[in-house]
């Protein structure tokens, strides 16, 4: 290792050390250092836990997009939608002469009332959505038509709302990492990821039944009531509709909102938690690996495995919209921890035909410990979603629901059958995820590009201390 290389890492060391210290200052003045104390289960005590949900994943826009525009089409009662953008002129199906998201609600708004609540966009047009862009949507969403319209402005400087939930009749209920917009990227995919320009897009979301239900609505609700002025009617719990046991995570900075003054970080706890539990395999797809919090737990998993078939499989964008060096570094840390031991893989997807290829997005936020605890929602794993944006993840202990997500993506991914994936976590990883990235040949999976032992190391830490309050 050269001079540069040291004093890159030793200034990346101390850089990181002195954020960790200030998230750590500044949650215990606000009552929730215990999120940095080690812990026993991982369950959050911060949030209830709601048992007889009925939870499924949706994976990619071919399942998440369609379910969401079936239960608007068939609300009863009424429909709320929360996000970062939602553009009225989005199709939540490609089937011919399939309606914009406008004409949905406001098809929706002439039998129930139809509550849309979205981010006001930074106060400089530094980058999408810009405030310009939003107030024309709001004006899209309710011309000639009942549908309320809500700008919520009430942000961290450079932060955001970034949370994207739907919730139909208070029964059924949408977390995710899907927006309603085709801004940054066309939302529309399939688990086939055909080539396409500019890019394919591989997303998750939930769609949830039961009680779990009930916390999601009334999310939207205390964030309504205090941007809107109105007062909703108290949720009331649906009967219980499936086995598994859910609990909703957030991040709501403090002195954002009047009904959580000093804030709700149960999401950072929740991952947290999970983490420091893994004993056998830790996948995560995400579209940024930011967080030295969440790095730090892989770092010593990996330098001290708890199972010798212990393994971290991880997901990323090649070039995520930013940060790309940011990511690379920590997982330039993530290799020096692993140490040639082979119990880390990273990589991302592509999509060839056989002429032609393409980047596919991965902006999926899905973590899953052990086939046994899962998470899905809107949060990435850097400083904004853990610590400054609002966010709003699904996490279940269901093995079932966990197994068979990851399962799914690992067949979608390596392009094989489920009976091919379905071994021990640790021998498929070994036999063919590694294979697979270091091959030859045109695979939908491919090594992380550019993954080097210091690109970038300096510029995470810098950015979080300049833009974390």
């Amino acid at each position: 290792m050269g001079l540069l290389d040291v004093l890159d890492a030793k200034l990346g060391d101390g850089l990181e050390s002195l954020l960790c210290a200030h998230h750590a200052r500044r949650l215990r003045k606000l009552g929730w250092g215990s999120v940095f104390d080690p812990a026993d289960g991982w369950w959050t005590p911060r949030r209830p836990v709601r048992t007889g949900n009925r939870v499924e994943v949706l994976v990619d826009g071919h399942e998440v997009l369609p379910a969401i525009a079936e239960a608007i089409s068939s609300a009863r009662k009424s429909v709320h939608l929360a996000g970062w953008c939602a553009s009225p002129d989005f199709r939540l199906t490609r089937e011919p002469g399939s309606p914009t998201l406008r004409e949905l609600l406001a098809s929706a708004a002439s039998r129930v009332p139809v509550r849309v609540l979205l981010w006001a966009g930074p106060p400089v047009p530094m980058f999408e959505p810009t405030r310009k862009r939003v107030l024309a949507s709001q004006r899209e969403f309710t011309r000639d038509s009942a549908v309320r319209c809500e700008i919520d402005a009430r942000e961290r400087t450079l932060h955001c709302h970034h949370e994207k939930i739907v919730v139909v009749d208070d029964e059924v209920a949408f977390v995710g990492g899907m927006d309603l917009t085709a801004v940054e990227g066309d939302r529309h995919d399939t688990a086939e990821h055909p080539p396409r320009e500019p890019l394919g897009w591989h997303d998750i979301g939930t769609r949830l039944r039961g009680p779990i239900v009930a916390d999601v609505a009334e999310h939207f609700r205390q964030r309504w009531q205090e941007i809107a002025g109105e007062q909703l009617p108290p949720v009331t719990p649906p009967a219980p509709a499936g086995s598994s046991s859910a609990q909703l995570v957030r991040t709501i900075p403090e002195r954002t909102y009047d009904f959580c003054s000093r804030g709700e970080f149960s999401l950072l706890d929740s991952y947290l938690r999970a983490l420091r539990s893994a004993q056998r395999l830790v996948y995560i797809e995400n579209q940024f690996l930011w967080s030295p919090e969440v790095t730090e737990v892989l770092l010593a998993k990996l330098r001290k495995p708890p199972h010798p078939d212990f393994r971290v499989v991880l997901v990323l964008p090649r070039k995520p919209s930013n940060g790309a060096d940011t990511t690379r570094g920590q997982l330039g840390r993530l290799l020096d921890a692993d140490d040639g031991n082979h119990r880390l893989v990273a990589a991302t997807l592509s999509s060839h035909d056989g002429v032609t290829s393409s980047s596919v997005y991965v902006h999926a936020k899905l973590a899953i410990v052990d086939d046994r605890w899962l998470s899905v929602g809107s949060a990435n794993l850097n400083e904004h979603s853990l610590f400054n944006d609002t966010e709003v993840n699904l996490v279940t202990d269901d093995p079932a629901v966990a197994r068979d997500t990851r399962l799914r993506l690992w067949s979608e991914h390596l392009q094989r059958p489920l009976s091919a994936v379905s071994g021990p976590a640790h021998e498929v990883v070994d036999r063919l995820w590694r294979p697979t990235l270091t091959s030859p040949g045109k695979h939908r999976l491919t090594a992380l590009p550019g993954v080097s032992r210091r690109a970038g190391r300096l510029q995470g830490p810098l950015r979080g201390l300049l833009v974390d309050g």
